[in-house]
């Protein structure tokens, strides 16, 4: 990859930072008419002509648009080999009530005409759209507002889609953050908290989170002595490091940043000799971390916190879903390495079959968007905490890890086989009151 592809691609990533924060986000508003429904999110908005609207469904085969970014050096693709993922696993098993599940890919080319556009062949020639992923998904997100009866079951980006009635999400949006994990360190790290740093992409989406975030902090008592923002093409973080040495941080809080900015900040602390105690989130979780950081040795010893399961492979003995995924992702694109975009990709795609065979033998659009409407907890067999689509809320559920001789482990958390599955579920989820 070119050295300016690289960069822009780097750009782009840091502006995904709000969809590594599985947080509960406002309550659903639109203006669509019409009929029956249940559940707690767009069931009684569901337009009339969507209980007869079967396009791209026949007796044997239902067919999913999926519209991601593939440019930049295959941004997203990994919600793509996640949405087929799933399909290649449910067909092998004979389908979703006896139709094979069919995934048609568009790429938008990072553009927002490209995404209208095939949001567009979505809607003229798909059951639903299933496991998208774009930085331009307001753009399509525009399209499903003035079609109402169209179902889209992916993680989304944008506030306003994420809204939309006929929009579910496995992971949805939020503003706020779990007070959990962040009592946690504040316990076992008393002494730290008083010298508590960030660091926080130079995007509105991260602002956003960060606010969230940081308001959960003052009221567990942190004080922030550095919350500095880098800009999106940064690669370089030693002087971040050398004033956070020199104003004496202990504990660093990456948890917001993406798996490539984080191994350059921690290759930066392995430089300086500078070693505070480091929280790192979703979007660090990779097995491309320790590589890209130098070495297992910059890594061993950092804490893990996030709403999903060790996905990535280190579940797979305790959670059988996490071991399914893994293995189908290997199916659908051999040598892939999984990432959270194939995670989401995945996710969505199992609520979508959830949705599909609630939705009857005959099922329309309409009766689709019904039954997703009533699917009110999902976790995809433990592969995340759990969460409401219906409500578009997340609930208090999240798993802390650590890093071990250069891979993650669970840290603290109880067994898979306890009633909350593995997921610690102490205190809540706080949003910040309205401003």
């Amino acid at each position: 990859m070119g050295s300016a592809t690289w960069k822009t691609r780097l750009a782009v990533l840091g502006m995904v930072v709000l969809a590594t924060t599985a947080a509960a986000c406002s309550s659903t508003n639109s203006s669509s008419t019409t009929t029956t429904g249940g559940g707690s999110s767009g069931g009684s908005k569901i337009p009339s002509s969507a209980f007869s609207d079967h396009t791209g469904i026949d007796a044997t085969s239902v067919k999913v648009g999926n519209v991601s970014t593939l440019a930049i050096g295959g941004l997203f693709k990994g919600a793509q080999v996640g949405t087929q993922a799933y399909a290649d696993y449910v067909n092998s098993t004979g389908g979703v009530n006896g139709r094979k599940l069919v995934v048609e890919n568009g790429d938008d080319n990072f553009s927002g005409s490209g995404n209208l556009q095939a949001t567009q062949n979505g809607i003229n020639n798909d059951f639903a759209m299933v496991g998208s992923f774009s930085l331009q998904d307001n753009y399509g997100g525009s399209l499903l507002k003035k079609n109402p009866g169209m179902p889209d079951v992916s993680v989304v980006l944008d506030p306003a889609t994420n809204t939309l009635p006929n929009v579910y999400s496995a992971v949805p949006l939020g503003d706020g953050w779990e007070e959990g994990p962040l009592q946690y360190f504040a316990k076992k790290f008393p002494q730290e908290i008083p010298k508590t740093a960030s660091l926080l992409a130079s995007s509105p989406s991260a602002a956003t989170a960060w606010n969230g975030e940081k308001y959960v902090m003052e009221k567990v008592g942190y004080k922030i002595i550095y919350d500095a923002t880098y800009a999106t093409s940064q690669t370089d973080f030693t002087q971040n490091v050398i004033t956070m040495k020199n104003d004496g941080v202990k504990i660093l809080f990456l948890d917001q940043m993406p798996e490539l900015y984080t191994s350059g900040v921690l290759k930066a602390l392995v430089q300086q000799n500078f070693h505070p105690t480091v929280v790192l989130g979703a979007a660090s979780y990779s097995s491309q971390l320790v590589p890209s950081s130098g070495g297992a040795a910059a890594v061993n010893g950092d804490f893990l916190d996030q709403n999903y399961s060790l996905y990535l492979g280190q579940d797979s003995s305790a959670i059988p879903a996490v071991s399914t995924f893994n293995h189908w992702v290997q199916e659908a694109s051999p040598g892939f390495h999984a990432d959270l975009f194939t995670m989401y990709g995945w996710v969505s795609a199992q609520l979508f079959a959830q949705g599909l065979k609630g939705a009857g033998s005959n099922p329309s659009r309409g009766s689709l968007l019904q039954a997703l409407s009533k699917i009110t907890t999902f976790d995809a067999g433990n592969i995340i905490a759990p969460t409401n689509p219906a409500a578009k809320t997340v609930g208090n559920c999240y798993l802390l890890g650590q890093v071990a001789n250069g891979d993650f482990q669970r840290l603290d958390d109880p067994a898979v086989t306890s009633t909350t599955n593995g997921y610690r579920c102490d205190y809540q989820y706080v949003t910040p009151p309205a401003s």
